[in-house]
């Protein structure tokens, strides 16, 4: 579900991915349903290619956003009450308990914080990443 969600370093917000162009992609804004490009020199990262560094293993965005949404019963975070270090490792070790303190950073945590409330505000229930029918499909071989 996350694949085709994508944040463009210089643009607020995330986007949908709606078509593919020559030398760009046209991505529709999440939260204002405004259609534009976004061309091939941007950098353009899909959420579903991100992980979160922990002690053990990488942990998928995913997996995490998904934590979240079980634990605030699928409501928004309200960010204000995490500014501080402190508070934000707190609330995280909450979500990710063996994320590594010191590859993940408090601007990190405030990212995942605002892109978990774009979701939800954009009606995203679910965050599990969905098998492609190929992947189904080599299981049952």
């Amino acid at each position: 579900m996350l694949k085709k969600i994508l944040s463009i370093s210089g643009k607020s917000g995330l986007f949908k991915l709606v078509s593919y162009g020559k030398n760009m992609i046209i991505v529709e804004g999440l939260s204002d349903g405004k259609r534009l490009p976004a061309y091939s020199h941007e950098k353009i990262i899909s959420l579903g290619d991100i992980a979160m560094y922990t002690y053990n293993e990488e942990v998928s965005l995913s997996s995490v956003m998904q934590t979240i949404y079980d634990k605030n019963e699928g409501k928004a975070i309200d960010a204000k009450q995490y500014v501080d270090k402190k508070t934000l490792f707190a609330f995280f070790e909450e979500i990710l308990p063996e994320f590594d303190q010191e590859r993940v950073y408090p601007n990190d945590i405030k990212k995942v914080i605002s892109w978990y409330n774009l979701l939800v505000g954009a009606g995203f229930t679910s965050f599990k990443e969905e098998e492609s029918d190929s992947e189904t499909e080599d299981e049952a071989k």
